[in-house]
């Protein structure tokens, strides 16, 4: 469950079952859909970096994307498009710094 008062919102690479995510350059796609949002919106170039609202990174080898609460006060629909993509992907989302388990943070291939 996420909740309303966290200022981040995690999406990580592993689904409901605990599969890894394919393709593995999801929070890269992801976050390079979103570059154009940014605070003073989107500027020449912008697109050649990641908005400071929408970052990829990893937690052990787990690829996830940190989506910023200041996303959606920018536009709602942005923020809504990132949750739909972890809904519709089935992915798992926390309002907090997850803690993996060891056989998901050491395993970069879990699903393969």
């Amino acid at each position: 469950m996420v909740s309303d008062t966290s200022k981040e919102l995690y999406i990580l690479g592993l689904t409901q079952q605990g599969k890894a995510f394919r393709p593995s350059d999801w929070a890269e796609r992801l976050a390079g859909v979103m570059s154009q949002f940014r605070p003073g919106g989107a500027q020449r170039g912008s697109h050649l970096g990641y908005s400071p609202w929408c970052t990829p990174t990893a937690i052990g080898n787990v690829k996830c994307v940190i989506i910023h609460r200041d996303l959606r006060d920018y536009d709602v629909r942005a923020w809504d498009f990132c949750v739909n993509f972890a809904k519709d992907n089935q992915l798992q989302m926390f309002d907090h710094k997850p803690e993996l388990p060891p056989a998901a943070a050491g395993s970069k291939r879990s699903s393969e």
